[in-house]
């Protein structure tokens, strides 16, 4: 059993640790109040986007394939998974979600005798790769989002994807990320980027035949050169917005169930402690009781 002196020592290492906690649950939740209004800002945006370049790449003439970033090269040998993760844990199964489904894809890819290579955006999804996958990791980007997740870093991204893809290093390129869903609900989300497809947005409604008609100028294919790599940029924009809200959400649940799980650890030791307490008051009023009577 343990002594008075250790209970008091846990006590107050739990009540340390409570408090860590609870103010990590409440920057977390100031983090994500913003972080959620990016994200949700910035959906109708990339949403149309990827909507307008499925509508040019829809018009293109019969046979005409448009710019490589569109088709891709004719080949799905080599692919490039790109995976979105934290710099920091202690944000629940949010990191470990988003390794699993790469995991996954990955697996699915080797079964079929694919190649493939893994550009890691965030710490966590590097680490937990590297011992079983770590031969196929290529680079890791750290640090994104200290400041503010910012369009800059975005497009750095999207320029490294762009220069591997036209060096020839792979064929086709997926992104898997956290999609922000609420503070207690993430979904691992997969989307191609290279060659392009469409994405999950919603389709219009209405009647086909009042949709209005455009004319371009300069031609779809000139458009589509130029909207593809801003395209690529908005998408990885989008979902690095979406996995910064998906870590301030979980780490904002971790940190709420482990000050409970405290506050209840707490309530047991001290219950503990005043028992303890209270035996060894009663052992010794015994023993001053029984030499008394001795006497």
């Amino acid at each position: 059993m343990a002594n008075l002196k250790d209970l008091r020592v846990r006590i107050t290492s739990v009540k340390s640790t409570r408090k860590i906690t609870s103010a990590m649950k409440m920057v977390a939740a100031s983090k994500l109040r913003r972080a959620q209004s990016a994200a949700e800002a910035a959906r109708p945006y990339a949403e149309r986007m990827d909507r307008m370049v499925g509508s040019l790449a829809a018009n293109l003439p019969q046979g005409v394939q448009g710019p490589a970033l569109l088709s891709g090269n004719g080949n799905d040998l080599v692919h490039l998974v790109v995976l979105i993760t934290s710099d920091r844990g202690l944000c629940g199964g949010f990191n470990s979600s988003a390794v699993r489904n790469a995991k996954q894809f990955v697996n699915e890819k080797l079964a079929t005798g694919k190649e493939v290579r893994i550009l890691c955006v965030g710490r966590k999804g590097r680490d937990q790769l590297k011992r079983e996958y770590g031969q196929f990791i290529i680079d890791t980007y750290e640090g994104l989002g200290r400041k503010g997740m910012r369009y800059s870093e975005a497009i750095e991204v999207a320029g490294r994807i762009t220069t591997l893809f036209e060096e020839g290093k792979f064929d086709v390129a997926t992104l898997i990320y956290n999609r922000f869903k609420s503070a207690i609900s993430q979904v691992p989300t997969r989307h191609q980027m290279i060659p392009f497809e469409s994405g999950d947005a919603p389709e219009e409604t209405g009647d086909p035949a009042m949709k209005a008609m455009y004319e371009m100028e300069p031609s779809d294919e000139e458009i589509l050169a130029k909207l593809l790599p801003r395209n690529l940029a908005t998408q990885v924009f989008r979902a690095l917005l979406e996995s910064f809200a998906s870590e301030q959400g979980a780490r904002m649940t971790a940190m709420d169930n482990a000050t409970r799980n405290a506050g209840d650890m707490l309530n047991a030791l001290t219950l503990r402690y005043n028992r303890t307490r209270q035996a060894n008051i009663t052992k010794e009023l015994i023993e001053i009781i029984s030499g008394a009577e001795a006497l």
